[in-house]
């Protein structure tokens, strides 16, 4: 249903224009600007949202189409002018997902703005056209998309974010089965979440949301654990009853609040009562009092518990308020301080290094279209335009993937190039004729093109272009040959692009990040272990934990495109890079957990009394011991699955068994 609603959206609007400009106006130059720009914001972006949101992006998108018509008009007097801007425009662009979907999802097709404006004949007297045809068309998309079956909206990640609070809230005041718990949790994950809904982007209230979001799929799997062990055996403990209660009245308050786009609860309540607990767990622990193994341990995961829904609640506040928490050890929310163009910067210099996919991708695509753009001026191709439209929508993340890709390209335009030169053989130069079958192909090729491939998406767009040249201008049936030229070009430059620029895609780049990644967090254990047993440390608050976040945002990023590619051979038994992250998250966690109580076995005295029994100074308690050992077994937990799960030739494990 979405894709028949789009398509009618896009048919209506470029034929609007397209016959508004042709017929009404006489002025081709606008007729195809305004048949394009749609199909530039339409089929060849990942716009996505219900028809009004997508309609606010397209309105954002048109200044910026439209300064690069202009860029474009004004490069094409020189073919090396040209190439240059189309590498520019290219990397800008291909760079454009570092921003988050909001920013990328309109990125391929203003690619479309630059491309047709930038090739000859060099004519800035027809920029006034240009810029009436290409604004018209974006308006008239922007209008059919709200008006014409606009649809409704997907779930936001605020509405994902109150459900699998309500459900942890329910979690912690009773027995949920384990299933449930966990299903809520995978609800957050990004991959299950539509990209325009996804906090991806670097400012401030997206990155607190993503904070959120991980906080919260980890008290879920907390909580989880704790209802599964509830079965095995029970450990009771009124101070986990005290401290659960105290989460299940923050997560209920929190998902209301988000429901109802209030201010969030204060979490001031719940992190006075983790410290009391944790004071009075330290005190019982000391000479001459014993604690039971079984509830300290149960109180280890409970309090963990409580620091996720410390760390949810107080990243939604700063989500909603955009104020800064108190500082915390490890200052778990460095970025609430910063100012947005701040975190912009920290953003795109992170990723400008040849290990962020997104880094990679724009090289790619800049290397692509500039190569097409001096081949199709070089060497004077008609419509060298379709050459660079051909490593634009040919063009994937893998050179397999791309060389799929092209196959199918060329059969389907084979097929649309001989049907679209026997019907210029038959119909000759009734121009009626064509634009009685542009509405009914152009929606044909906008339904079947999404539903059933390349090969048909192809086969019908060559056959289209086809009807509306034949209204511009006089051609005949080597049009299609061209055309099929031009594909066939620009598929070659696509594939030896793919070839030269990271040919294997996120699959190659996904096991280094990762491994990087897991460097990270082995570089962050042992100082988080030191401080942890030596309360005399001098500070507390001062461990490196941005080289982890950043390591952890390109291994995200380089998962998020390996998981949309296709599988290899070398793929068939792939490690679960799924573990990795959240070997991650924890040690984040963890680290904040350990450090925030600045607790000695003494611990502080209940209501100003001393402890009757003395102890050696600055012991470290055996509560605090336990925590760090929870802590440290969950992290081996994972380790162990990862280990499992990557495939070890022999040559590899006889050095592991010998270390």
């Amino acid at each position: 249903m979405t894709v028949l609603r789009r398509a009618v959206q896009t048919t209506v609007a470029a034929s609007t224009g397209f016959y508004l400009c042709l017929y009404g106006f006489g002025e081709p130059v606008a007729a195809l600007y305004a048949l394009f720009a749609p199909i530039a914001l339409g089929p060849l972006s990942s716009i996505s949202g219900a028809g009004r949101q997508r309609a606010t992006v397209m309105l954002r998108a048109l200044p910026f189409g439209l300064l690069l018509v202009a860029f474009g008009t004004a490069l094409a007097a020189s073919t090396w002018a040209a190439v240059a801007g189309m590498a520019i425009v290219g990397f800008v662009l291909g760079f454009a997902p570092v921003g988050g979907p909001r920013s990328a999802g309109a990125a391929p097709g203003l690619q479309l703005f630059y491309i047709l404006a930038c090739f000859p004949p060099y004519a800035p007297q027809t920029l006034p056209a240009r810029l009436i045809g290409a604004g018209l068309g974006v308006l008239a998309l922007a209008a059919s998309s709200s008006l014409l079956f606009p649809g409704t909206s997907a779930p936001g990640y605020r509405a994902r974010l109150a459900d699998a609070l309500d459900t942890a809230a329910a979690g912690a005041g009773s027995h949920v089965p384990v299933t449930r718990l966990r299903e809520a949790g995978e609800q957050l994950r990004l991959s299950y979440v539509p990209p325009g809904k996804r906090p991806t982007g670097p400012g401030r209230t997206d990155r607190a949301l993503t904070q959120a979001g991980a906080a919260t799929r980890r008290l879920l799997q907390g909580l989880a654990e704790l209802s599964a062990a509830r079965g095995a055996a029970a450990v009771t403990d009124p101070s986990c009853d005290e401290l659960l209660a105290h989460v299940a009245g923050v997560c209920t308050s929190a998902g209301a609040s988000l429901r109802a786009g209030a201010g969030t609860p204060s979490v001031a309540s719940l992190e006075a009562t983790m410290e009391r607990i944790q004071a009075e767990r330290i005190r019982r622990s000391a000479p001459p009092h014993r604690s039971d193994f079984g509830v300290l341990r149960r109180q280890s995961s409970v309090l963990e518990i409580a620091a996720a829904a410390w760390i949810a609640v107080t990243a939604l506040g700063i989500a909603e308020r955009g104020r800064r928490p108190l500082p915390t050890p490890g200052d778990v929310f460095w970025y609430a301080d910063l100012p947005t163009r701040q975190l912009w910067g920290r953003r795109i210099s992170a990723n400008l290094t040849r290990r962020s996919v997104w880094f990679q991708n724009a090289v790619r695509v800049a290397l692509g279209l500039a190569a097409a753009r001096l081949v199709a001026g070089t060497l004077d191709l008609a419509h060298g335009f379709w050459v660079l439209l051909a490593v634009l929508t040919l063009g994937r993340t893998t050179v397999g993937a791309t060389w799929s890709a092209v196959r199918q390209a060329i059969a389907g335009n084979l097929v649309g190039a001989a049907a679209a030169g026997v019907l210029l053989l038959t119909v000759g130069q009734h121009s009626d004729v064509y634009a009685a079958m542009l509405v009914p192909v152009m929606l044909v090729a906008f339904v079947l093109g999404p539903l059933w491939g390349i090969v048909y998406a192809q086969g019908l767009f060559t056959f289209l272009v086809a009807l509306v040249f034949a209204q511009v201008t006089p051609v005949s049936w080597q049009l299609s040959e061209v055309r099929l030229i031009d594909v066939v070009t620009g598929s070659t430059i696509g594939l030896l692009c793919g070839l030269l620029a990271w040919p294997a895609g996120g699959h190659r780049e996904v096991r280094r990040t990762m491994a990087d990644l897991l460097r990270a967090c082995g570089d962050l254990i042992p100082p988080t272990a030191d401080l942890v047993t030596n309360p005399a440390a001098p500070s507390r608050a001062s461990l490196p934990t941005l080289p982890l976040l950043h390591r952890l945002r390109l291994a995200e990023a380089a998962y998020a495109q390996y998981r949309n590619e296709p599988t290899t051979d070398q793929e068939r038994a792939p490690a679960d890079w799924h573990a990795v992250l959240i070997v991650a998250h924890e040690t984040l966690q963890g680290t904040h957990r350990l450090l925030r109580f600045d607790l000695t076995a003494n611990g502080p005295p209940p209501d100003g009394r001393r402890p009757t029994h003395a102890v050696p100074e600055q012991a470290v308690a055996q509560p605090v011991l336990v925590d760090l050992d929870a802590w440290l077994t969950g992290i081996a937990r994972q380790l162990d699955r990862i280990t499992t799960s990557v495939p070890t030739s022999p040559a590899r494990r006889a050095p592991t068994r010998a270390h």
